[in-house]
């Protein structure tokens, strides 16, 4: 959903990304389905969200978050202070939004 990192440079953003694997989820080991990341692009002078990016199991069941963050113009710290229930694999995307400024929790 939205612009991708490279599009993000390419436009002249300058980028703040944060990434999280699901191989460091609980529910996704106890799911036996580690392989998947989320990812958020950021701007680095605004915060707002340019881009978010899910591989992986179930990234379908997820996406609504970050298209909602989208629409409200929410920054990446606002996603993270939202709710990420565990073990669930949405605490990817609350990681991730952490993760952009170096702040991610389990890894």
């Amino acid at each position: 959903m939205g612009i991708t990192e490279k599009q993000a440079r390419e436009r002249g953003h300058e980028v703040k990304v944060g990434s999280f694997p699901f191989r460091a989820i609980g529910k996704a080991l106890v799911n036996g389905e580690v392989d998947g990341f989320v990812k958020i692009v950021s701007d680095a002078r605004t915060n707002d969200l340019l881009g978010v990016h899910m591989v992986g199991p179930h990234a379908t069941d997820m996406i609504s978050e970050a298209g909602l963050a989208m629409v409200l113009d929410a920054t990446a710290w606002e996603v993270a202070m939202s709710i990420h229930p565990h073990p669930t694999l949405a605490e990817a995307i609350g990681e991730a939004a952490l993760a952009v400024d170096g702040k991610a929790l389990h890894v």
